[in-house]
């Protein structure tokens, strides 16, 4: 059985695009990382992805500018992004660890 996830706080129209386009970038880079990778296509076809998803995370922070939201409520996108497996999906653009010796 799949535990019950926490809610989602209450976010913007602007703010829901702006994590949403976020993820989708984070997750593009996790597949293009070359230490992390095992084919090139599969990381080229990420790469030629990430121009759209990088434009639709610009989109979202000017709509979010453009309607009055200037400043970026961190402590809720943050939790926001928890919930959505922020962290464990952000881990794959980092260098993994080597194994102590």
């Amino acid at each position: 059985m799949v535990p019950e996830l926490p809610p989602l706080p209450a976010l913007t129209r602007a703010e829901g695009e702006l994590v949403d386009a976020y993820l989708a970038v984070v997750d593009l880079l996790g597949k293009i990382n070359p230490s992390r990778s095992t084919h090139t296509y599969g990381a080229l076809r990420a790469a030629q992805a990430l121009v759209g998803r990088a434009e639709a995370l610009r989109e979202a922070l000017t709509l979010m500018h453009m309607r009055g939201e200037a400043e970026v409520h961190a402590d809720t996108l943050a939790r926001a992004l928890r919930v959505l497996d922020g962290e464990r999906r952000a881990d794959r653009v980092t260098v993994p660890r080597t194994p102590a010796s």
